[in-house]
């Protein structure tokens, strides 16, 4: 089993981030084009941006084999900031071996330095090989997520 070592995010990371992004896209069967990338790829090296992003490594020189991006969230029932956890992905080869584990281990860690009390996510019901690990993890919370499309206003 490899030593997972879990860092930011690189510059040097760019080629290795957009296969492993462009893979966690082809899961969910989003396209991903090379806009997206752009964009995703200057709000994760802008300071003022809110998304960050980790990356696990087989070893202190290895090349990312998985990404976590992530930011704070306010929880106002609750007075308190949590970290929500957008996108996880780990390459195909290194699944079960201990990298999503890594990952989700490091942002627990930065939360509670963070003050934030708790890591969120979402994902489908049918990820039945990721839930099993979220599940020894996590809670299950029986919230229903809602995706409401904004329409511009024609006046």
């Amino acid at each position: 089993m490899p030593e997972w070592v879990v860092t930011d995010l690189q510059i040097t990371d760019r080629s290795a981030w957009e296969r492993l992004y462009a893979g966690y896209a082809d899961f969910y069967e989003t396209s991903m084009s090379p806009s997206k990338l752009a964009t995703v790829w200057s709000w994760l090296h802008d300071p003022a941006h809110d998304l960050a992003a980790l990356v696990v490594r087989p070893g202190p020189a290895g090349v990312p084999v998985g990404l976590a991006h992530y930011r704070a969230f306010a929880r106002p029932l609750y007075g308190s900031v949590g970290c929500f956890l957008d996108d996880l992905f780990v390459a195909a080869d290194y699944r079960g071996a201990g990298a999503a584990q890594a990952l989700l281990a490091e942002l627990g860690r930065r939360s509670a330095v963070n003050g934030w009390d708790v890591v969120r996510w979402i994902t489908r019901t049918s990820n039945s090989v990721a839930r099993r690990l979220y599940d020894q993890v996590a809670t299950a919370t029986d919230l229903v997520t809602y995706d409401m499309p904004v329409q511009p206003r024609s006046y």
